[in-house]
């Protein structure tokens, strides 16, 4: 189970009696992203084969719908916005360990403009993230079944997890797929401060900003921990 999926629990708000569709409404006006009727029904489209898919290959620990809301959909979408400051103009994106394609199917909705691959080593779930690019009419989105430390090095603007390994093993395992000047953004619950004392102390990777961020219904802490390599540059030894 991510840890994502552990230790919080949906805060209870007025839009939690609402429908998904204006709840997911709310959850992007409370965060400040424009969101086009299109956007809206890939949303609801994707948590609807989300819960689909679930019931036979279990993609995630989640059961519940409106859970499935929160701790996804709008987990995913308190992303978008800071990701923005970092990805240019038809950007690339590899989002590692992408499990059910969190945060990348929800990044691709919201940026369709990025190039977004989902990478994840477990064939059933880059299977799931494949139908969705044809099912939300996705063409900016690829799904890569693979161990991220087999592939080429990819060149990206931002490399980003959701909970997929310690911040010193997400560097050592992605890294070498950031372009020079790129970053690697790691999606956590409390500020690991172990985990950024152990990157620190490899030396190739630097903690350049801990950005708390808000998930509108989720009473629990999320954090972005920004990093860049310490020398600056892939060429830099």
């Amino acid at each position: 189970m991510k840890a994502a999926e552990r230790g919080a629990t949906a805060a209870p708000s007025r839009a939690s009696a609402q429908d998904p569709e204006a709840r997911l409404r709310a959850c992007c006006a409370a965060l400040g992203l424009p969101v086009s009727d299109r956007q809206v029904g890939q949303l609801l489209d994707y948590l609807a084969q989300l819960q689909r898919w679930n019931r036979t290959y279990n993609l995630t620990a989640l059961r519940d719908p409106a859970q499935m809301l929160v701790h996804h959909v709008f987990d995913s979408l308190a992303v978008v916005a800071p990701l923005d400051s970092a990805m240019p103009a038809a950007g690339k994106l590899h989002d590692i360990g992408a499990g059910a394609g969190l945060p990348g199917v929800i990044l691709a909705i919201m940026r369709p403009d990025w190039r977004i691959a989902c990478v994840d080593a477990v064939e059933k779930k880059t299977a799931f993230i494949r139908q969705m690019t044809g099912v939300l009419g996705l063409s900016n989105l690829q799904a890569l079944h693979a161990r991220v430390e087999q592939l080429e090095p990819a060149g990206c603007d931002v490399v980003t997890s959701r909970a997929f390994a310690s911040l010193r093993d997400f560097a050592d395992l992605a890294g070498r797929h950031v372009a020079d000047g790129g970053t690697l953004v790691a999606l956590k619950g409390k500020r690991p401060d172990d985990e950024i004392d152990e990157l620190q102390s490899q030396g190739a990777w630097r903690v350049e900003n801990i950005q708390p961020i808000t998930v509108p219904d989720l009473d629990a802490q999320r954090c972005l921990i920004w990093m860049r390599r310490a020398s600056g540059s892939l060429g830099t030894p």
